[in-house]
């Protein structure tokens, strides 16, 4: 069997390094190189994983892939994700897939029309906690859901990638960086679809010379009547033994169910440092995504978290901004594509 082969366009998001890291380990998958703008990230990371630099976009493209990672600034992913379409390569496509609505809805269209599976970079899909909590719901056995509380709280992360609080490059900040997992993962869970979007906001985290919003939260109220929340949060200290996490709690007319996303682990105390990690004891829901990932492209098949779901989400974070210009809820209507 022939190896599928994956570039990566640009090294710029956090998680770059973790997928390269992840695709050099799995069996039956090269790892072709990379093409970055940026010539000090393209250099990290060749010397980081041994990887081959390409000059342009359209070099990588041309050298017999089979699928990209598209690990840009959430600004530039349209550029990126239609250049890879029109080359028939299939796409992973960080999260948020776009910062604006029109912009996500034309990737969707573009990959349709060039016969192109386009899939969205939600691992919180492939979380065996949160499947196990949809199976749940499906079985009956806590009633109906009435409200759900979600929380994705992350360290402030200027320190890791400077762009993720300029918003030129990101479009926004925590809003648009943590609702989305949630939301999609609510969506996942729910099988629902979001109805109308209410959303505060404040910047009392990181300092004055940060234009983007650091803390908040968001309220959406499903189809069906369900009212959820979600805080968003880049309130982290720097102390904290992880970059943040991802949890659930639903309320239902037959119990109350905790859901932590990323409870598999193990905690260290090391007492000549005096501090406290926490060290991955799972395959984690990455991989899994990765995994899913490659498996689609061998069959040239759908995944799970697809690019109308990063629409979708895309769409819930536009409410919730424009909540935030009027002090009023928004309806959320998704686009047809």
């Amino acid at each position: 069997m022939n190896p599928v082969r994956i570039g990566l366009m640009t090294y710029a998001h956090v998680h770059a390094p973790m997928y390269c890291q992840l695709l050099q380990s799995l069996p039956g998958v090269e790892l072709v190189g990379l093409a970055d703008d940026d010539a000090r990230r393209a250099d990290e990371a060749a010397k980081a994983h041994g990887l081959r630099t390409y000059e342009t976009y359209d070099e990588l493209l041309a050298a017999d892939l089979d699928a990209v990672i598209v690990c840009s600034e959430n600004t530039r992913h349209r550029g990126h994700v239609e250049l890879a379409a029109r080359a028939g390569v299939q796409i992973l496509c960080e999260k948020p897939l776009a910062t604006d609505v029109d912009d996500a809805v034309a990737m969707v269209r573009t990959c349709r029309e060039h016969d192109v599976p386009l899939m969205t970079a939600f691992p919180m899909r492939y979380s065996a906690p949160i499947h196990e909590l949809r199976t749940l719901l499906e079985s009956g056995a806590v009633g109906t859901i009435r409200g759900c509380e979600g929380v994705n709280q992350g360290q402030l992360p200027r320190h890791r990638r400077n762009w993720f609080v300029d918003p030129e490059l990101a479009g926004g900040g925590a809003l648009v960086d943590h609702t989305v997992h949630v939301a999609d993962a609510l969506r996942f869970i729910l099988a629902d679809e979001v109805a109308e979007v209410y959303a505060q906001a404040n910047d009392l985290v990181g300092g004055p010379d940060i234009a983007v919003e650091t803390s908040g939260l968001v309220m959406l109220t499903f189809t069906s009547g369900v009212v959820a929340t979600i805080d968003f949060s880049w309130n982290r200290p720097m102390a904290f033994p992880a970059w943040g996490g991802l949890g659930l709690r639903l309320v239902a007319t037959r119990g109350v169910v905790d859901v932590d996303a990323y409870a598999e682990r193990v905690t260290s105390y090391d007492d000549a440092t005096q501090k406290v990690s926490w060290l991955d004891a799972s395959e984690g829901s990455y991989r899994a995504m990765i995994e899913n990932f490659v498996a689609s492209v061998r069959t040239r098949t759908q995944v799970s978290a697809t690019g109308v779901d990063g629409l979708r989400a895309v769409e819930i974070v536009a409410c919730a901004y424009e909540s935030l210009r009027t002090g009023q809820p928004v309806a959320c209507r998704p686009r047809t594509v």
